[in-house]
């Protein structure tokens, strides 16, 4: 049999989990790895002749069919990725950024020079999703995805509940211990789950949501306070991609903290696990959960992707239809703005006669019901803290409140899942 000829770029932490576990496989052979710096030190040895600091040598080597890219990013990578397909070569990459802001474009190239792209490892690392969304959920029609989607996130909010610490003190922690990078925005500001909602939710829909229509908030302002304070209304907060469309092509599409029920089980997905829970007819509700990043876990879902075009490579024209991009028309954007949610805000305000009810005036007023409204004690500076929960209300409407709440600080807004 032939064996099925591949060129990666990038050897980092998922590269080198790749090239490992392709040893024992005997159906696929590494022609050329391309790597920024050849004298480099790493936990692989790899042959000296297969190893390159150009990857052109990998994009214009006529016998390599399948360019693995694991460098991330948009810029080379998209240049990589187009000058391969049109080189007449099929993809395999674990770029979230890339597929969720030039997605349209490289599909459509892709589908013009008949060549298939696969980006299993590019959403929850070593979760299956996007396969079994493409194949055997193929004939649900999928209304609602909840996901917890970021390792480092998730590791920080599950210690800062468990410590009762800080978050300063546990992103200091998770970057000593290399769960966080040293420059954390892309994870802790919600960026990293973003691109991978947006490529996730344009899977399950089956239309295409654009980028600049998700919304995002990331986990700076969460406290340690915040954390109690859910604990003890029964919730945990966890940095949740959130994506609905409705029966008129309206998809709200976003990425925030929530306060999620401890009855749920998204709820007890801690430390740096992923979980993708989805609803949809006749499915149901389906859960998935396991590791979403990592040497391996990563390097798993990467390799089944490679094995997806051996098991077809050489017997169709046509590799793996039912995994090629089909999306012809867009999702309706909807704006935060105009989106119905249950709110938790915690307020300092002065310790008045009447506060509570001045609070609760207000809402009432924007037609706003609450679920409960709790104040503990009296502060030396005689503020009053104060832990609001509403009922279900508009964005816009919970906007207005906190403008009018003037003599009051608003600590935390946090939106409650379902």
């Amino acid at each position: 049999m032939d064996k099925l000829k591949i060129g990666i770029i990038g050897l980092g932490t998922v590269g080198c989990g790749v090239y490992k576990a392709l040893q024992n496989i005997e159906n696929v052979e590494i022609v050329k790895i391309a790597v920024k710096n050849i004298n480099k030190p790493r936990p692989v040895d790899v042959p000296p002749e297969i190893i390159t600091d150009n990857p052109y040598d990998l994009i214009n080597n006529p016998s390599i069919d399948v360019i693995v890219e694991l460098i991330g990013g948009v810029n080379p990578a998209l240049e990589y990725l187009e000058t391969s397909i049109r080189n007449g070569k099929h993809i395999v990459t674990a770029n979230k950024e890339l597929l969720a802001k030039c997605g349209e474009e490289i599909f459509n190239l892709a589908e013009q020079y008949n060549r298939v792209i696969l980006y299993e490892a590019a959403i929850a690392g070593g979760i299956p999703i996007i396969m079994p969304i493409k194949t055997i959920l193929a004939g649900n029609k999928i209304n609602k995805i909840q996901a917890i989607l970021n390792g480092t996130t998730n590791y920080i909010l599950t210690k800062m509940d468990t410590d009762g610490a800080s978050y300063e003190t546990v992103l200091k922690e998770a970057q000593e211990l290399g769960y966080a990078e040293t420059d954390p925005t892309g994870d802790v500001e919600g960026f990293d789950a973003m691109y991978k909602i947006t490529t996730l939710s344009t899977i399950a829909f089956k239309k295409r949501i654009k980028l600049e229509n998700v919304y995002r908030e990331g986990i700076t302002k969460i406290r340690k306070e915040d954390m109690e304070k859910a604990n003890e209304l029964g919730y945990k907060i966890k940095l949740i991609a959130n994506a609905t469309i409705d029966e008129n092509d309206n998809a709200d599409v976003r990425v925030h903290p929530m306060l999620v029920s401890k009855k749920s089980m998204l709820a007890h997905i801690d430390y740096v696990t992923n979980a993708v829970a989805i609803s949809g007819h006749p499915i149901g509700n389906i859960v998935l959960s396991g590791p979403g990043a990592g040497e391996f876990p990563t390097a798993s879902s990467v390799i089944g992707d490679i094995l997806a075009i051996a098991s077809e490579f050489g017997k169709t024209d046509y590799l793996l239809p039912m995994m090629r991009c089909n999306h012809t028309s867009k999702a309706n954007p909807v704006n935060i703005d105009d989106t119905y949610n249950k709110y938790y805000i915690s307020i300092t305000a002065p310790n008045a006669i009447g506060i509570i009810a001045k609070i609760g005036t207000i809402c009432a007023n924007k037609n706003i019901s609450l679920s409960s409204i709790v104040q503990k004690g009296v502060s030396d500076d005689n503020t009053a803290d104060i832990t609001v929960i509403t009922e279900e209300c508009l964005e816009r409407l919970i906007k207005e409140v906190v403008n009018e709440l003037s003599d009051c600080t608003i600590n935390s807004i946090i939106r409650v899942a379902d």
